[in-house]
């Protein structure tokens, strides 16, 4: 019955390609930090105990944000915030260690808003009785889709050789899902 409602459509394509961006820079920041800025193994385990910390607190801070100006218009900006990490990450104000770690902040401060409004945009959407059969596509979908990210980065690192461009290809499914959400 999805396509009897073109706009929870639109969302969960949306949605698939924002969040394949969202998984792709989270799986590939350790990367991206060794190899393209030579972090040690410790400075990425205690960037990734920051950004586990630091999420809670932007998922409880962009639930004030979405009581204030709505679900929809966070995760836009969430979007926003988004792609500019990805083209501060690919430009060369980008340098040392300790500056991954403020883009490591800014990731974990949208992080968690982003998705948790995301599920709970997309529950407002759905028709009522048939929440069960909508996660559960949601869920399919998402692991269905989840490889596009990394394909891209991938595919972007071997024509380039170089994890600034590839970073900079992700932003692709920001900037598109950002296109579909305002529609």
């Amino acid at each position: 019955k999805l396509p009897r409602y073109p706009h929870t459509l639109l969302f969960l394509i949306a949605y698939l390609l924002y969040n394949d961006g969202i998984q792709t820079v989270i799986a590939m920041s350790s990367q991206f930090g060794s190899e393209e800025l030579k972090m040690s193994s410790d400075q990425l385990i205690q960037l990734i105990l920051m950004v586990q910390f630091v999420a809670f607190f932007g998922a409880l801070g962009f639930g004030y944000l979405a009581r204030w100006i709505g679900a929809k218009k966070a995760i836009l900006l969430s979007l926003v915030i988004w792609t500019g990490v990805v083209v501060y990450a690919w430009s060369p104000l980008l340098v040392s260690g300790g500056q991954f770690f403020y883009v490591g902040a800014v990731i974990a401060i949208v992080l968690g808003g982003s998705q948790a409004l995301s599920r709970s945009l997309f529950s407002q959407m759905i028709p009522m009785g048939q929440e069960t059969e909508y996660f559960s596509l949601y869920e399919i979908s998402e692991r269905g889709t989840s490889w596009l990210g990394p394909f891209v980065f991938a595919m972007a690192i071997q024509w380039t050789d170089s994890y600034r461009i590839a970073v900079l290809a992700v932003g692709i499914f920001f900037i598109a899902g950002l296109i579909l959400l305002s529609r």
